[in-house]
């Protein structure tokens, strides 16, 4: 019993571990969303020569004449560029397309005035999620390396499934809330940030499987919980049940020994005097003694 609660507990808080990690990376990283954003080209000049419009192939004219009017033969999707964009909670990050690296911006400025505060319940969301995990998986360290007493094993278990369920949930909450305000913001965010196309990344699906540790490790918790208590149960039905056929059994024996007294009671008892013999008899009945008597020796019967 010992042995396979240890495992179930070690196994809760493996599973814990794993959705507070996961969870946490997810809150840092800037990676829930990404796509590609359709942005114009931009001129072609000294330091721009490539994934740039050039007019009339002369660059030299471009500059020097500003009055002259320009032509490019690009025409559709060829005079835009498609920059790569990743975003998270905190930040939205896109290509630089006129230097090296990405540049990023808060997402919450981003994101349109009706949806700042469903992102904010979402980031609050997030971080009593991530905060309740703490508090359960050190409850489950606890009870797995500190506590040796099955009953306080058990609270500890208790309440360690408590937390753990409640920051599952407030964990959902928070992933579907942030998932709303993203796609409102696609819609209805500025319009040189808004994607052309665009899809989950993995800081999402980190998300979801915290999310899924954390219920499996609070399911495993309460199965834990549940098997040790019927366990104890079990065992105290047995104790209590042999506890009573041994009580039984003693009655038994304490009884059959009143009887085998009583029995002996009942066929008379004598006492020897010093110039009598004193019979006592239960059941009425004479018992003849063959001895021999001093003249002065009496006999004096009684019945009871």
């Amino acid at each position: 019993m010992k042995t396979n609660r240890r495992c179930r507990a070690l196994l809760a808080v493996s599973l814990n571990l794993m959705a507070l990690l996961f969870s946490t990376t997810a809150f840092i990283t800037t990676h829930w969303c990404e796509g590609t954003q359709r942005v114009p080209k931009p001129n072609c000049g000294k330091d721009k020569k490539t994934n740039c419009l050039n007019y009339s192939g002369n660059e030299t004219a471009n500059e020097t004449n500003q009055n002259v009017v320009h032509y490019s033969w690009e025409t559709g999707d060829d005079r835009f560029l498609f920059r790569y964009f990743h975003t998270g909670i905190w930040y939205s990050c896109e290509e630089n397309i006129n230097a090296a690296g990405e540049k990023c911006r808060s997402f919450i400025d981003l994101a349109p005035a009706s949806e700042k505060g469903v992102l904010w319940l979402s980031v609050v969301s997030e971080v009593l999620y991530i905060t309740l995990l703490v508090v359960g998986f050190s409850l489950m360290c606890l009870e797995l390396f500190h506590s040796s007493n099955v009953i306080d094993g058990l609270k500890l278990n208790a309440f360690a499934a408590v937390f753990t369920v409640l920051s599952g949930l407030l964990g959902m909450v928070a992933h579907m809330m942030y998932t709303q305000v993203f796609q409102v913001t696609v819609s209805l965010g500025p319009e040189d940030w808004r994607p052309h196309s665009w899809d989950y990344g993995w800081s999402f699906c980190l998300a979801w499987g915290s999310f899924t540790c954390c219920m499996a490790a609070s399911v495993t918790t309460l199965n834990s919980y549940t098997k040790t208590v019927i366990e104890f149960r079990h065992k105290r039905k047995i104790f209590e049940q042999g506890f009573r056929e041994e009580q039984t059994f003693l009655d038994q024996e304490a009884i059959k020994y009143f009887r085998e007294r009583s029995d002996v009671f009942a066929g008379g008892v004598q006492f020897q005097l010093p110039h009598h013999t004193v019979t006592l008899f239960t059941d009425g009945k004479t018992q003849q003694q063959n001895q021999e008597l001093n003249p002065w020796t009496t006999d004096t019967d009684y019945y009871l």
